[in-house]
């Protein structure tokens, strides 16, 4: 059985039915996702710009995630940038060395992203802003860190993705409108266990990566956010095995890139192409699954962190797909580990119940 084969049945399994075919609008959403996520990569290695990973995961990310482009979302995507830069700024200028102090804050951070994920309205603010916030807390909780420089990167790192993202849309426009997504209703107690749970698990990822000294963990960190995005224990149980084979495919594929590279991993244009060809075979796949986060787009995402934070002229980036692999597959068993602890704590109390425990 191929790894497609396989990983087909694991999302049937789980709800995620693969379609028979890509419609227009979804062609047009794979070149967009690809052409843009091989656009911001040429871009920061061609201006060798630092925190590679930043410009080339936010398009990837945006353009994965979002179907439509409007000034609401827009303004969603570039008001999260901005808080997140105030609030590192903020709490590492003026409690940079007090983890116990920091560690509270930082679970209110995360706890009013999730409670507004959960309600829906605000939803893309709430999980790039979580995305965005656990990757610059743990770079920025490093001494050799510059706080300041990396916040102009991430700052810039959003302009340059919204600008890309107009530019994909403008070039690639769906065909057809599309319908608009309905959220499901909740009560009160579920909306306050999926806030609960989703902060409570990004803090224990927090304090996790800090303890264990995990700096060059990109990867697992953004896989322990992204397990949290289903909001409750029966969604992230499966979206863990999803994230797995999606990381899994991601990895085989830059392994097969750079198997064909050989010793041309410094010819940018090279790079490229091959590149685009495999972010366009991840996004159909992605959209084969709806577009929702599912195997095409953790394959997505581990192809721009690999890509854009370990690619170099002069270094390859073989070790770091096996090393990127190992250290999701553990993040991916702990988070999912502490969702379920949480969870089964949380539907202790009739306030905290999830509807569907």
């Amino acid at each position: 059985m191929s790894i497609k084969e396989a990983a087909a049945g694991l999302a049937t399994k789980s709800g995620m039915t693969l379609q028979g075919q890509l419609s227009e609008n979804d062609l047009r959403q794979c070149l967009r996702i690809a052409t843009g996520g091989t656009l911001a990569f040429f871009l920061c290695k061609l201006l060798d710009l630092e925190y590679d990973a930043f410009y080339c995961v936010y398009p990837m990310l945006l353009l994965g995630l979002v179907p439509t482009l409007n000034a609401h979302l827009v303004r969603q995507f570039l008001a999260q940038g901005l808080v997140v830069s105030v609030e590192i700024a903020l709490l590492y200028g003026l409690l940079g060395k007090r983890p116990a102090l920091i560690t509270p804050i930082i679970f209110v951070l995360f706890l009013y992203r999730f409670a507004l994920m959960a309600r829906g309205q605000m939803f893309l603010f709430g999980a790039l802003g979580a995305v965005f916030l656990s990757i610059q807390l743990n770079f920025s909780s490093y001494p050799q860190t510059d706080v300041i420089a990396m916040l102009w990167y991430n700052s810039s790192a959003v302009v340059l993705a919204v600008a890309i993202a107009g530019l994909m849309f403008y070039l690639f426009p769906d065909r057809d409108p599309r319908p608009a997504r309905k959220m499901p209703a909740k009560d009160r107690p579920s909306l306050r266990h999926e806030a609960l749970l989703g902060a409570t698990v990004a803090t224990l990822s927090f304090i996790v990566f800090q303890c264990l000294d995990l700096h060059d963990s990109m990867s697992a960190q953004v896989a322990s956010i992204l397990l949290l995005f289903p909001m409750h224990w029966k969604g992230s149980h499966f979206a863990g095995r999803i994230r797995a084979v999606g990381t899994l495919l991601g990895c085989a594929i830059a392994l097969l890139i750079m198997l064909l590279l050989y010793t041309h991993h410094d010819l940018l244009p090279l790079v490229c192409l091959l590149l685009w060809i495999a972010a366009m075979y991840c996004a159909r796949w992605h959209m084969l699954e709806k577009g929702v986060p599912g195997i095409g787009f953790g394959a997505l995402t581990t192809l721009a962190i690999l890509f854009g934070q370990s690619l170099t002229p002069t270094h390859d980036i073989t070790f770091a797909i096996l090393y990127r692999l190992s250290s999701v597959c553990i993040a991916v068993l702990l988070t999912l580990f502490a969702v379920f602890m949480v969870h089964r704590l949380l539907n202790q109390f009739e306030a905290t119940r999830h509807i569907h425990h």
